[in-house]
């Protein structure tokens, strides 16, 4: 009986502890249903069969993702994103391994110690192991900070990016390492090894193209280039009439999980032309000659005179803008060969092409283009309606309700929804003979799949709230939907009266009054993507770094648009211009968000919402229509919103029969939103610190927390902020 094996997508683990040790992170989920412990073996594949140690993902991790690191990826010959198959594996104790490595690390490192650099670690013929000992689960037997000691000793620094290539293994097949393990050198310890290289570029495989009619939203850009194919592979007599020639190189350019290398294969499949498949950053970490060398490799492969598409994926990690490395010329003259060749084309594709190499672009090189746009609403409804087509599914699943709260979201994206969610299916219904994907599995798989768009630090987070959690507010709640909610859903009633929605809003209030939070329920009725940045995290003293940031910011607010640019302190961001004393970072930096807001390109479907508790400070300019035109003052609470968030706070928390929000809320002057909730929490560690076993909060509670929370509310303030409103009115 074959073991279970599960789908994945690959994603780089966040740790660095995790970091070239030979071990993935799988939800705990996963693990189970593949009958797996901690630190168990399992098969990989992708491009290439691997194996690695399996260990649980931190809460949080979404059930239908891999973490891997840098080294598991180039072993399996993938990418971020792409999709690999995990399954259980049966491992052998290693009778021995032959490795190769640098010339330093064979002459330098003996084989006992390159045993215990390499114990517990579960390797395949063909990998790259790094030195870096497996101390996440060590063996009996293993002393990772003496072998540390000894390789810095032997090696130097450099000791931890030494990369070793597996060349043999008894018996054949996945292996572990152990303290019986002999390990040596390939032809002795003076045999200096090749470095890993990237797998040779194979000719995809007809089942893993998709027809040209389930290319959602790229229509226009298959037409172009199965045109393009035509000229250049059936017609160059036609170019040459017209004093041309039939070289083709094409930039493609979209966000990532777009489907750049899917368009190119299904125009391919339906032109007959074959596609040969490059990953440029597995030639990027290659030291200059063997990348050069595996590049011509790709080059001889393609060049059989058939028509053939080299199709270059990620240029901008093998040719960037900035930085650009010696190796960048000599690539950029292999490419040129290429396209000297007969019945061969060049395709590169980047989802950053303003990174790339401007010399990629020259008339001898890719001098046309192609660009995929992100998914809008319709479009992610039918990619979800072709993707569950042929997948068992409940009949209420609903694709549009799906699409409406999936802003910014790709169909890698929406891939890896329906991955989870059939991971959830599965795990609920283990002994159902017809198990079924139901709308809630893809509501719940929402919860952890987030787009690639997204995928950083400076999203936010809802905490499952929506502007109906919001209580009071009611005019601030409205001028809100309005400026921000109206224009995504109801697009044709501003077209209808021939005017623009609103670009922007500037929230101003006193601290702790509830900004953060109504952005929190903005960003949680999940109608767009919210990009949330502090003011000051966006200066760098080094010039030009504040502006790279802030375009970088709006570039990725517009690839997952719908979406909203959350400037939190953005008095901080944009003071009043020619008042600084940093240089003209800030006035820099006001410059560049008025070049955003007003810019050639103009924003689509991209909100700007500033939070202030100083408007008087913030450069005027960003307040004039067409910016950030639409100002709104949040107020303190009065006595009624503070009974409702005194309620809204104390939900989940049992109160006692003597206790009266509204009348305490009465009480409450001066107190802010966050004051009122802060007042709850004392009142209930109060309840605590009496007895553990505390069952209620009583009205003597409140009464000890009111002498530990005060009043935060600066009446000066508060008056001047009130005028400001006033008179801005």
């Amino acid at each position: 009986m074959s073991s279970p094996q599960i789908t994945l997508t690959v994603r780089h683990t966040p740790s660095a502890l995790d970091t070239r040790r030979g071990v993935v992170r799988l939800h705990p989920e996963v693990l189970d249903a593949l009958g797996l412990r901690a630190w168990d073996a399992v098969h990989l594949t992708g491009a290439r069969r691997s194996a690695a140690l399996a260990a649980p993902a931190e809460a949080g991790n979404p059930p239908g993702t891999v973490l891997a690191d840098d080294v598991t990826m180039s072993n399996l010959g993938v990418t971020e994103g792409t999709e690999i198959v995990v399954a259980r594996a049966e491992v052998a104790a290693a009778r021995s391994v032959t490795v190769a490595g640098s010339r330093l690390a064979s002459v330098s490192v003996s084989p006992h110690t390159l045993r215990l650099a390499l114990i517990g670690k579960v390797i395949t013929v063909g990998d790259a192991v790094s030195l870096l000992p497996q101390d996440l689960a060590p063996p009996p037997g293993a002393d990772a900070a003496s072998v540390r000691g000894q390789l810095s000793r032997t090696i130097g620094a450099t000791w931890t990016t030494e990369l070793l290539t597996v060349t043999a293994t008894e018996p054949a097949g996945p292996v572990a390492i152990g303290q019986s393990t002999v390990v040596s050198w390939r032809d002795g310890a003076t045999t200096p090894a090749p470095p890993p290289v990237a797998a040779p570029p194979v000719l995809e495989e007809d089942g893993e193209t998709v027809p040209l009619t389930d290319l959602v939203g790229a229509q226009a850009q298959a037409k172009a280039l199965a045109e393009w194919f035509d000229l250049a592979f059936r017609r160059p007599e036609l170019l040459a009439r017209l004093g041309t020639t039939a070289r083709l190189g094409v930039l493609l350019s979209g966000p990532e999980g777009v489907g750049k290398s899917t368009l190119v294969r299904s125009v391919a499949q339906a032109e007959k032309v074959r596609v040969l498949s490059l990953a440029a950053p597995n030639i990027a970490v290659l030291e200059p000659n063997a990348a050069a060398a595996a590049l011509r490799e790709a080059i001889t492969q393609a060049s059989s005179g058939e028509p053939t598409v080299l199709l270059l994926a990620d240029v901008d990690a093998l040719l960037p803008a900035s930085n650009q490395p010696p190796l960048a010329t000599i690539v950029l003259d292999e490419l040129r060969t290429a396209l000297g060749k007969p019945g061969l084309a060049l395709i590169a594709t980047t989802a950053h092409p303003e990174a790339c190499d401007s010399r990629l672009r020259g008339p001898d090189l890719l001098d046309r283009e192609l660009s995929i746009p992100l998914p809008d609403g319709k479009g992610r409804t039918e990619l979800l309606r072709i993707l569950l087509r042929d997948v068992p599914v409940e009949s209420g699943v609903d694709c549009g309700a799906l699409a409406e709260k999936t802003p910014g979201f790709v169909a890698a994206d929406l891939i890896a929804l329906r991955r989870d969610a059939a991971v959830r299916a599965a795990l609920r219904q283990r002994d159902a003979e017809e198990p079924r994907i139901s709308q809630q599995d893809l509501l719940a798989a929402l919860t952890t799949v987030r787009p690639i768009s997204m995928s950083t630090s400076d999203t936010l987070s809802t905490g499952g709230i929506s502007l109906d959690d919001v209580g009071d507010m009611t005019e601030v709640k409205q001028s809100l939907t309005e400026a921000v909610l109206w224009p995504l859903r109801y697009p044709d009633s501003f077209a209808r009266l021939g005017v623009a929605p609103p670009r922007g809003v500037l929230l101003y209030g006193p601290p702790g009054g509830g900004k953060t939070f109504l952005v929190r329920a903005l960003a949680g009725t999940g109608a767009l993507s919210v990009f949330a940045v502090k003011g000051a995290e966006l200066l760098d003293k080094w010039v030009g770094e504040s502006e790279r940031a802030v375009r970088e910011l709006f570039r990725r607010a517009a690839e997952a648009a719908p979406s909203l640019v959350f400037l939190d302190e953005i008095d901080a961001l944009a003071p009043r211009r020619g008042q600084s004393s940093d240089s003209g970072v800030a006035d820099r930096v006001v410059a560049a968000l008025l070049t955003e807001l007003d810019g050639v390109e103009p924003m689509r479907d991209v909100v700007v919402l500033g939070a202030t508790n100083r408007p008087d400070l913030v450069d005027p300019a960003l307040l004039r229509p067409g910016r950030l035109e639409r100002l709104v003052y949040v107020p303190p609470p009065d006595a009624g919103a503070r009974a409702d968030i005194l309620r809204a706070t104390a939900r989940n928390t049992p109160l006692a029969s003597d206790v009266d929000l509204t009348e305490l809320a009465s009480t409450l002057d001066g107190y802010s939103a966050a004051d009122c909730a802060a007042l709850i929490r004392e009142a209930a560690l109060t309840a605590m610190r009496e007895s553990l076993d505390a069952t209620e909060v009583t009205a003597a509670h409140l009464t000890t927390a009111r002498s530990v929370i005060r009043p935060s509310l600066d009446p000066a303030q508060v008056a001047a902020l009130a005028a400001y409103a006033e008179q801005r009115q």
